[in-house]
């Protein structure tokens, strides 16, 4: 009877060697590969440039952390609860990335995809900024928001956004997905009638589609970079602990209404 094969090109162990990518993990890649050239490259299915790593960790550091968002609170207070449990409250933390915190990244990259799937590639910057008009003119007639448009603390400017355009741009991988976005922000005070800025989530997820990452994975971009954020926050937990009064400030001052 023959056996069943399951392949994969991913790794593979036998009793004294391991092998990635194709590649002997222990002789080829450890000590000579960096974690992140290493993501890039497991997801994309083929080793990634020098600017390609550097744009692609740009977006891993700039996702890594955004304070006491939802996700930090779930971790610190899963930790709480459960202290025997690290792999509990990472995971409570990244079980909150969603529409509102680091899915924005995803839905970014999807929408510009999206519209870029249907367009003509334009050439010159008044013609980008038409096809944005157009996209914006039909996400306004469906009432629909438009993604990585807008933040609740920066209103005025995301201090990620000029940061990463300009790596990008540094590096010559700066592509179809930013271009339309940088036209998006461009003329949105204009079809929508207020400014609103570039979020960094938003320029995030364009980045990572113009590194040719498929649309469908960006939200565990955001998620790989969040992780090191949570593990951060455990740690400071340790050292100096506020998820107890967390929690009391809810618990004391819970009132019953009938």
């Amino acid at each position: 009877m023959t056996e069943p094969r399951y392949p994969t090109s991913i790794g593979t162990s036998e009793a004294t060697t391991i092998s990635l990518l194709g590649h002997d993990l222990a002789e080829d890649l450890m000590g000579k590969v960096g974690f992140g050239e290493l993501a890039f490259w497991l997801a994309a299915g083929r080793r990634p440039g020098a600017g390609e790593v550097r744009l692609f960790e740009t977006v891993l550091v700039a996702l890594a952390d955004h304070g006491f968002t939802p996700t930090a609170i779930a971790a610190r207070l899963t930790f709480l609860s459960a202290p025997e449990s690290v792999q509990g409250a990472l995971a409570a933390g990244l079980l909150g990335g969603g529409s509102r915190f680091l899915g924005v990244t995803e839905d970014t990259g999807r929408f510009l995809a999206d519209v870029l799937a249907d367009a003509a590639l334009p050439g010159t910057d008044g013609e980008w900024d038409a096809l944005a008009r157009t996209a914006l003119e039909r996400q306004r007639a469906a009432k629909r928001l438009v993604p990585g448009l807008g933040h609740p603390v920066h209103k005025e400017a995301d201090p990620r956004t000029p940061v990463i355009l300009r790596v990008a741009k540094e590096e010559g991988v700066h592509g179809a997905h930013l271009a339309l976005f940088e036209a998006i922000g461009r003329v949105a005070p204009e079809v929508l009638g207020r400014a609103l800025p570039l979020n960094g989530a938003g320029v995030c997820g364009a980045a990572l589609a113009d590194l040719g990452l498929p649309v469908e994975l960006l939200r565990g971009f955001a998620l790989l970079a969040r992780a090191a954020g949570l593990l951060g926050h455990l740690a400071e937990e340790l050292r100096r602990p506020v998820a107890n009064d967390i929690y009391l400030a809810v618990d004391r001052n819970a009132v019953y209404e009938p």
